[in-house]
């Protein structure tokens, strides 16, 4: 999608703070972290929302991407966040499917 910031980061238009990379998916830092860490991890190929994810193959590596992310970081023993927004009541603001994952603070319920 032409106009879609996070297709743009995939294409190499826009340079992200690029944390990892692989065939399937690109995780980079969140330009407005919520926590000490904060990274969104996407997938390279364009889904809209959560709605739109008919791949189950896919939703699987993206959460063990997620998983695997937070051991590398070394904090998926003390625990993490993960977040899916979808749609604008859901609060999301980048129309391409992703996965925030958040971390290195005691983290409250209900956000915050």
């Amino acid at each position: 999608m032409s106009d879609c910031l996070f297709c743009k980061m995939v294409a190499g238009e826009i340079t992200p703070s690029i944390v990892f990379e692989n065939d399937e998916f690109l995780a980079f830092n969140d330009i407005q972290p919520q926590a000490p860490i904060h990274i969104l991890i996407i997938p390279k190929r364009h889904i809209t929302t959560l709605n739109d994810a008919d791949d189950a193959l896919l939703l699987g590596k993206l959460t063990q991407t997620v998983a695997q992310l937070a051991k590398t970081l070394g904090v998926a023993e003390t625990g993490y966040r993960t977040v899916i927004n979808c749609n604008a009541q859901g609060g999301q603001a980048v129309y391409h499917l992703h996965i925030h994952l958040l971390a290195g603070r005691q983290m409250l319920w209900p956000a915050g």
